[in-house]
């Protein structure tokens, strides 16, 4: 292994952070730093900023999560931010969904290994499973695609007035600006930036909020997911 490749020390913020399950962020950034980069889960040249960049960046999206939700973490990749929210926020139910049977595996293995009960995973596209999971409180998504794109696959998946969250960067106020007509026409009745970590990451992470109305996904929407519901019932009335 190179110099390049090695993981570095928990900083000490993540103790703050991730408190009791500080041991558990420590496997999963060793997981991600092993067999992540052995499966191309992540690049090599990640691996010295796995905590500041990606575990700690992930884990402070709890400061805007509400108590008590549902939550599908929307191409959940290695599981970034999906498993970091789970290490601290017990009080969730969060689903990992992602499309890629080679990292579906690693997220149940890391799920079992870190024994997060509270964590489904569960392989597919978002649009393929839209009226088969139930309508969630909140979206989250990190990395996955612009803004407007994400929120056509995040959206349909809410339940009235619940919100998509998505960790982006420095491009997250233009995206913001030019998805506006499409997610309006999505359902959604707000928008805004936020910045949580403060004195945890450096710069903060910075998270594009979208809230729905009684209407995730619009119209067009609606009549898909109407649909689905019912072939659902069919299935299960024939099982």
């Amino acid at each position: 292994m190179t110099e390049a490749a090695e993981l570095p020390p928990a900083p000490e913020q993540a103790r703050e952070v991730f408190g009791d399950r500080f041991d558990d962020a420590v496997r999963y950034a060793e997981l991600l730093a092993e067999a992540g980069v052995q499966r191309g889960l992540i690049g090599p040249r990640e691996v010295p900023r796995l905590w500041e960049r990606h575990l700690l960046n992930c884990a402070v999206l709890s400061e805007v999560v509400p108590e008590g939700v549902t939550v599908c973490d929307v191409g959940s990749g290695a599981g970034l931010p999906g498993i970091p929210l789970a290490l601290v926020r017990e009080d969730l139910k969060i689903t990992l969904l992602e499309p890629l049977l080679r990292r579906t595996n690693f997220l149940t293995e890391v799920v079992e290994l870190l024994g997060l009960d509270h964590v489904t995973v569960v392989r597919g596209r978002a649009e393929e499973v839209m009226g088969k999971l139930p309508p969630v409180h909140v979206v989250t998504a990190r990395a996955v695609a612009p803004l407007d794109r994400l929120a056509t696959w995040g959206i349909p998946l809410l339940r009235p007035y619940g919100e998509m969250l998505a960790l982006k960067g420095d491009t997250a106020e233009e995206e913001l600006k030019s998805a506006g007509t499409a997610l309006s026409k999505l359902g959604a009745v707000a928008t805004s930036i936020v910045h949580v970590g403060d004195g945890v990451v450096d710069p903060m992470s910075t998270v594009v909020r979208v809230e729905v109305g009684e209407s995730p996904g619009g119209v067009r929407f609606a009549a898909k997911r109407s649909k689905a519901a019912r072939t659902g019932r069919a299935r299960r009335r024939r099982g």
